[in-house]
């Protein structure tokens, strides 16, 4: 059973920074893309950022060059660094993982959420 858990959430002010973690269960080599998604109240939950299964960085046109996701090989961590944090990036903040084989077929597996609130 793959496990996700995240940490780094909390307020901040516009402009301030925090980098969020996502600690898995599993290598991260292990999984053909990671990512973090968001959801505001009242929204849908939106693609924030990703790596591939070629480790390809995506980013979402709201967030590209405030934010930027890495890893840690070593830690089986994922990060989330946020820059120039604004109001509208309050959401509530999921790591996410995908892996795809023969005998199990395509799986994802979300974390539990961690929120981000950005506010004077």
């Amino acid at each position: 059973q793959v496990q996700l858990v995240e940490s780094g959430g909390g307020a901040v002010q516009p402009g301030g920074s925090l980098r969020l973690s996502c600690l898995t269960s599993e290598s991260i080599s292990s999984f053909n893309a990671m990512g973090w998604y968001r959801q505001a109240p009242g929204k849908q939950r939106e693609f924030v950022a990703r790596f591939t299964a070629a480790r390809v960085k995506n980013y979402a046109d709201s967030v590209r060059g405030r934010f930027t996701i890495s890893k840690d090989d070593a830690k089986n961590t994922v990060y989330l660094n946020m820059n120039n944090l604004k109001p509208e990036d309050t959401a509530t903040y999921y790591c996410h993982a995908l892996r795809s084989s023969v005998l199990e077929g395509r799986r994802e597996w979300w974390g539990q959420g961690t929120q981000v609130t950005v506010s004077s």
